[in-house]
C-alpha cells in the first residue's frame, strides 16, 4: 500500500511522548507504537480524528500518499519523501 505513516514526526514536533498521547487519545500505548512503526493495515477516522486534535495537525501531515510503493504502512525516516 503507497501510504506513508508519519505520526512519529509530528510527534517530535509537537513535543509528545507516545505514553502522553495515547492517553489523551484513549488508545493502548501498543497500538500507537504499531501505527507510528507503520505496522497496521488500517486506521478508524475516530482515531486519527483524536490524533489530529491533540496534535493539531491535518490528516495529510500524519498520512502520505506515495504512488508506486507497496507493502504495508510504513514509516518515512526524516531524509525521506522531502525531494
Amino acid at each position: 500500500m503507497p501510504i506513508v505513516v508519519r505520526l512519529d514526526v509530528v510527534m517530535a514536533l509537537r513535543k509528545i511522548r507516545g505514553q502522553e498521547l495515547a492517553e489523551r487519545v484513549g488508545i493502548s500505548q501498543v497500538n500507537l507504537s504499531k501505527l507510528k512503526t507503520g505496522h497496521v493495515k488500517a486506521i478508524r477516522f475516530s482515531t486519527l480524528e483524536a490524533l489530529c486534535a491533540e496534535l493539531g495537525c491535518q490528516p495529510g501531515e500524519i498520512l502520505e500518499y506515495q504512488p508506486g510503493k507497496s507493502g504495508e504502512l510504513r514509516v518515512l525516516d526524516d531524509d525521506e519523501g522531502d525531494d
